[in-house]
């Protein structure tokens, strides 16, 4: 039976057929469709959605297998879940390697985007801590995967957007913790030149380092923003675990409009000014520093029924200059991001075929949808990001052209010889020629 889904952009509503892998032993499911691998559906776009083909739903294969205390290296089914994991490891003194900003990611979701954090510069991508895996192709067969093992298997599967089969088990080398909390100071920057600065500043003393951007400011405050670096704290007294907050709802979807560059611009000159001094320092636990938007379910509601599009970019060649005129054109255009994040990209290579991470700063946007117009930007945006040999994130795309796709990913024709014939997805068939 065909089921509509929508991604958490709630962009598209696509129909297609559902079914449930129970146990990691399990095969794939008797079907004409065209399959693709389905976790906690977080993606933004529709690299997530099988239009017309059947989804394969991973949230049973949430089991642990094996983990080793000492060492902190754990095997689980890919449906386990970030949340999972921390509720498990972080009490007994490791934490996740990489994470993006949810923890309702599974882990094999978190794989087939090769997600990446705030700490790229000195940890690189999720995949580049991905020991090992299964992948169970449309043929009956089960890969191991690792570096040494299947090694182009494992390259295309590690930010292959599901398309090469379905991960069944990994093993995640795991990050020690002594606690649950990240000593944190954040900064107000007047200008984007400040928040630079102290980027740079940052790199070797701080693990994790990211800026909020008032994408609405312009003249002598293009680029303002509140920058946060935190590490890991080393108070052994500290618990190590932390009291669970009370956590909000959106209950209802928003009306059209409610998000506009008036509403926005208020949020952003109250948030920039919030912390009533230009440098604050604080103790935060991993919840409030990683996950901020886990605490109010449902967010993506503020955006009406319409949706929106979160548009994600890494930006190689002078970013400095692409981040300005990035900016420059957004304030002109009035359209409001009501999130807009950005992070460091080091030189730490992804063992992904197309993983988006490279050397460069990363700027992600979450843009109501106003139909054409919001689409006319976007594209006025790329022309910006090609500009600066730059790519857009695959993960988070609702309406990247062909060619734009092409331009950020040399490695496709390569990457093509490991998608098993039966696996698609509504991205893939939208991005081909």
């Amino acid at each position: 039976m065909k089921k509509a889904r929508h991604s958490w952009g709630r962009y598209f509503n696509y129909f297609s057929e559902e079914h449930t892998i129970f146990w990691r032993q399990d095969n794939l499911p008797p079907t004409q469709k065209l399959l693709l691998p389905h976790g906690l559906g977080r993606s933004y776009g529709d690299s997530c959605l099988n239009d017309n083909g059947a989804l394969v739903h991973t949230r049973l294969l949430d089991h642990a297998i094996a983990f080793d205390g000492s060492t902190g290296l754990l095997r689980c089914e890919a449906g386990v879940s970030l949340a999972q994991i921390l509720d498990i490891c972080v009490p007994l003194g490791w934490f996740l390697p990489v994470t993006p900003g949810t923890k309702f990611v599974t882990v094999g979701g978190a794989i087939a985007n090769d997600v990446h954090g705030k700490n790229h510069y000195r940890d690189g991508t999720f995949g580049r801590h991905v020991i090992a895996f299964e992948l169970l192709r449309s043929d009956g067969s089960r890969l191991l995967c690792s570096p040494e093992v299947n090694t182009g298997f494992y390259k295309a599967t590690i930010g292959g957007l599901g398309l090469t089969g379905l991960v069944t088990w990994a093993e995640i080398q795991l990050l020690p913790v002594e606690n649950a909390f990240v000593d944190d100071d954040s900064f107000q920057c007047k200008t984007l030149d400040h928040c630079l600065q102290l980027f740079d500043q940052s790199r070797e003393s701080h693990q994790y380092r990211v800026a909020w951007i008032d994408c609405l400011a312009q003249g002598a405050s293009t680029g303002r923003g509140i920058f946060s670096r935190a590490n890991h704290c080393n108070n052994l007294g500290l618990p190590v675990m932390h009291q669970a907050k009370s956590k909000l709802s959106v209950p209802f979807t928003f009306p059209p409009r409610v998000l506009n560059k008036y509403t926005v611009s208020a949020f952003n000159a109250l948030y920039f000014r919030k912390m009533g001094k230009p440098q604050k320092n604080s103790r935060a636990d991993y919840d409030t520093f990683f996950y901020p938007l886990d605490n109010v379910h449902h967010w993506n509601r503020i955006y009406g029924s319409r949706g929106f599009i979160q548009y994600q970019c890494v930006l190689t060649k002078e970013p400095r200059a692409a981040l300005l005129a990035l900016l420059e054109h957004i304030a002109r255009s009035g359209q409001a991001s009501f999130l807009s994040v950005l992070k460091e990209f080091g030189e730490l290579a992804s063992p992904g075929m197309l993983s988006f991470p490279r050397k460069g700063f990363t700027l992600a946007l979450d843009f109501p949808n106003l139909g054409r117009s919001t689409l006319d930007l976007l594209n006025n945006l790329d022309a910006i990001v090609r500009e600066a040999e730059g790519a857009i994130y695959p993960a988070k795309d609702a309406r990247m052209s062909p060619d734009m796709f092409r331009s950020g990913y040399a490695a496709i024709e390569e990457f093509r010889a490991y998608i098993d014939p039966h696996f698609s997805s509504s991205f893939w068939r939208r991005v081909q020629p």
